[in-house]
């Protein structure tokens, strides 16, 4: 096994960025705490399959801060970001809430959320030594502290063996192209008995990265919409084609409002592109499966996001939600959970903690979740991401509807992109 330090796995990050998919819940309270401070805690990334373990970090929380009571309120991630702009639009925040990268710059830069630095310097419990730097300095802007990172994740390839054994084809290797994915995909497509061969989400999440591995960019440095490019094209042309040309992916109406991982654990997918958070769900899976790096084209790319906590600067109770937030951040019983269960991976120092998460099965190949790290991709850093998400989602569904060519797509999000960043 090649083994790398904590540091050097995270040492490329200078801005992070996560997107934990889950399934919606709500009023999912945690532990026993019967202090005379209630805060309310906002979080996507805890449903459906992790809401125990909230529960237990909660918990011991409260355990070690007698005087604080957390209220949790959960919010399945498609929902979760207009369903927290609503409320911190109508001055009802939640106190302190999650949030990943990409939506984090567009939250500080508004001054909706509450300056910790303070908090930080005056803890005699907490050194930023206890987290990589980067992961820590991620959730600073205009060099104050706004958020404290809790966890990172990645994308990788999940495939069943079984129904690669059943059509003879060999296993995903770390150097895979697309047009490795695309040949056992179209021969573990069995369309009588709805069975496909890959699936990936046709949306902005996806696209940023599949553009990279075709050496694509959306923005520039200077964040300048680069949308509209030959490269972005042909990958745009890989998502949609596989759905609409290929039919190796199944369409929307072909789910019938299934999720993937529905779809993956009934043994109807050969590849699903998902993160490392779906370890755990898909533990008592009927049937052998394992991940790998994920194909590129002109090179690799994958994933990497994460999750802060932030406090609300309306808060009341700014004190109470700091030392939450840094408990979720950085405390050793906070980072064991996460392991033990598989809920992506603490953005802590202590590599003890840490090595367990390796030899856990399955998957097999856990090493897959670092080496992706040399070729990982952040999620373009933009105010107002929530809008070009949105918009981009709209036109990719025009296109996957043969509503509109992929080429007018591109252009028609050229101009959309370059309208909302100069509004």
């Amino acid at each position: 096994m090649k083994k790398k330090t904590i540091l050097s796995m995270l040492l490329p990050v200078a801005a992070i960025g996560l997107m934990g998919c889950s399934s919606e819940s709500s009023d999912a309270g945690g532990g026993n705490g019967e202090g005379n401070t209630e805060i309310t805690y906002y979080s996507f990334s805890a449903a459906p399959d992790y809401e125990d373990v909230l529960a237990e970090m909660v918990a011991a929380f409260e355990e070690e801060n007698p005087d604080i009571k957390v209220n949790t309120e959960l919010a399945a991630y498609d929902d979760y970001f207009t369903k927290l702009q609503t409320r911190v639009a109508g001055g009802n925040a939640p106190d302190v809430f999650e949030l990943n990268y990409e939506n984090f710059v567009q939250y500080a830069s508004k001054g909706t959320l509450a300056d910790l630095s303070s908090f930080i310097e005056e803890d005699n419990q907490f050194d930023p030594s206890q987290l990589n730097q980067q992961a820590f300095e991620a959730y600073q802007y205009d060099g104050k502290q706004y958020g404290m990172v809790e966890s990172f994740s990645n994308v990788l390839t999940f495939y069943n063996k079984e129904l690669f054994d059943e059509a003879g084809v060999e296993y995903p290797t770390a150097d895979w192209t697309w047009e490795d994915e695309l040949a056992a995909a179209e021969q573990i497509t069995d369309e009588d008995n709805n069975v496909w061969g890959t699936y990936a989400p046709v949306t902005m999440n996806e696209y940023f990265k599949i553009a990279a591995q075709n050496g694509g960019q959306l923005f520039d440095e200077d964040g300048n919409p680069t949308v509209d490019t030959p490269e972005n094209l042909e990958a745009m042309n890989y998502m949609v084609d596989k759905v609409t040309e290929s039919n190796v992916s199944p369409s929307p109406a072909e789910m019938s409002g299934q999720a993937p991982a529905d779809l993956f654990l009934n043994g109807q997918l050969g590849i699903v592109h998902t993160g490392i958070w779906m370890f755990g769900a898909f533990a008592d899976a009927p049937f052998e499966w394992d991940v790998a790096l994920e194909a590129g084209n002109t090179q690799k790319a994958h994933h990497f996001f994460a999750n802060g906590l932030a406090v609300s600067e309306d808060s009341e109770k700014k004190e109470a939600a700091y030392k939450f937030a840094r408990f979720m951040s950085a405390s050793e019983q906070a980072a064991e959970l996460r392991v033990a269960n598989s809920w992506e991976l603490p953005a802590i120092t202590n590599e003890e903690i840490l090595q367990p998460y390796l030899e856990q099965t399955p998957p097999e190949n856990r090493e897959a979740v670092f080496e992706a790290l040399d070729s990982l991709v952040l999620p373009p850093v933009v105010e107002n991401w929530s809008q070009i998400s949105d918009v981009t989602d709209q036109e990719f569904e025009k296109a996957m509807n043969g509503d509109k060519s992929t080429e007018d797509v591109l252009k028609t999000l050229q101009t959309e992109y370059e309208n909302i960043l100069n509004n």
